[in-house]
């Protein structure tokens, strides 16, 4: 069963960049409290800047070994970029992090051993095939050439590759190379995986595939960050949610924790006229605190109490002559969570994560 490791929805509140002392301080109690709290990643006032742009304005999170956390947030939030600093492919400005208790920036050689991190993109070489992709992986990590092929096989096997083992991977479909960069991500099996919205472009029996095999990998005992747009995913994966927003965390806690956080349960009613909803607004109104809305055919109404809700709809919209073609109470979502957090949908921002500056530092920071 799902637990919480975040006791209770809180906002977060950025604070001004540390003092090289207050880093150092941090580092240090970072490290002792990793160790004896079994936390897998701990992240401390961290800022990144690139030029103008303030990427991460003082995140803290915790994230509890063997969890998923999903890192919600809009295109230019800073979540790919708070994955790069954890995984090490970027300094922070300020503040600390570390990662089974190994700082992202002094220890970075060695953590760099114990992580595996699947991009945005899939990183696989288009001119070998699926095998030679994973073996030319374990070597890189220091296999020997037998032990390399042997992992290969076992992962493409495990991620239903092997009929597509020996073609070149420019010819897989797109689900089949986000697999084959998930398996690539685990040759070295990594106690502490990102992954950062892995699932983007596939088609739904593929993100289904790919759910189950992050449920798998949990369940052996993997830790994951998870970023990604789709609030179902965060709904299914994760054990918790931490949402992000031009560079500072808004939220966190577990799925239900922050639903109840958005308020009460909802009566939708889809009418049978869209002409009659100024009538149907009428008859429920006192149902609620708040003035029902209406999109479309559909009335919507924050109903103090659920219990008996729909009898007593049915009782007051039939009264009034109106029409019903479907009536439910539902309680909020995550897409309801967001909405109310950021201000706007999940998906309507498009395009790059993070501006261009990153992109140029990026080969510095690798």
């Amino acid at each position: 069963m799902r637990g919480s490791f975040l006791r209770s929805v809180r906002p977060v509140r950025p604070a001004d960049a540390p003092s090289p002392t207050t880093q150092a301080a941090y580092a240090s109690a970072a490290a002792t409290e990793t160790a004896q709290d079994g936390c897998a990643i701990r992240v401390r006032g961290v800022f990144k800047s690139f030029g103008a742009v303030e990427a991460l304005a003082g995140v803290d999170l915790d994230v509890e070994r063997g969890t998923v956390l999903g890192l919600l947030g809009p295109n230019g939030a800073g979540k790919t970029t708070l994955v790069r600093v954890l995984a090490t492919l970027l300094k922070p400005d300020a503040g600390s992090a570390e990662v089974l208790g190994l700082d992202v920036v002094e220890d970075a050689g060695r953590l760099r051993e114990q992580i595996g991190l699947a991009g945005q993109y899939a990183a696989i070489d288009e001119n070998l095939t699926g095998i030679e992709n994973l073996v030319m992986v374990g070597r890189l990590y220091g296999a020997d050439r037998r032990a390399a092929k042997a992992r290969g096989r076992e992962l493409i096997e495990r991620f239903e590759l092997s009929d597509a083992a020996g073609r070149p991977s420019k010819t897989y479909s797109g689900g089949m190379r986000r697999r084959l960069d998930l398996a690539a991500a685990l040759v070295a099996k990594p106690p502490v995986l990102f992954l950062d919205e892995p699932t983007t472009g596939l088609d739904p029996r593929s993100r289904l595939a790919l759910w189950e095999v992050i449920e798998d990998l949990v369940g052996e005992g993997t830790t994951v960050l998870l970023t990604t747009q789709y609030l179902d995913e965060a709904d299914r994966l994760a054990h918790a949610i931490a949402v992000i927003d031009h560079g500072r965390l808004i939220a966190e806690g577990t799925s239900d924790e922050l639903k109840d956080q958005v308020g009460a349960e909802r009566l939708e009613v889809t009418l049978d006229d869209e002409g009659d909803r100024r009538a149907a607004v009428a008859a429920l109104a006192s149902m609620s605190d708040e003035p029902p809305t209406c999109e479309g055919r559909v009335v919507k109404v924050q109903v103090r109490e659920h219990r008996g809700a729909i009898v007593e709809a049915v009782k007051r919209l039939s009264e009034a002559g109106v029409g019903v073609d479907d009536l439910a109470i539902r309680r909020p979502t995550l897409d309801d969570v967001f909405l109310s957090l950021t201000g706007h949908a999940a998906e309507e921002e498009k395009g790059e994560d993070e501006g261009p500056a990153e992109d140029e530092d990026e080969g510095e920071a690798a």
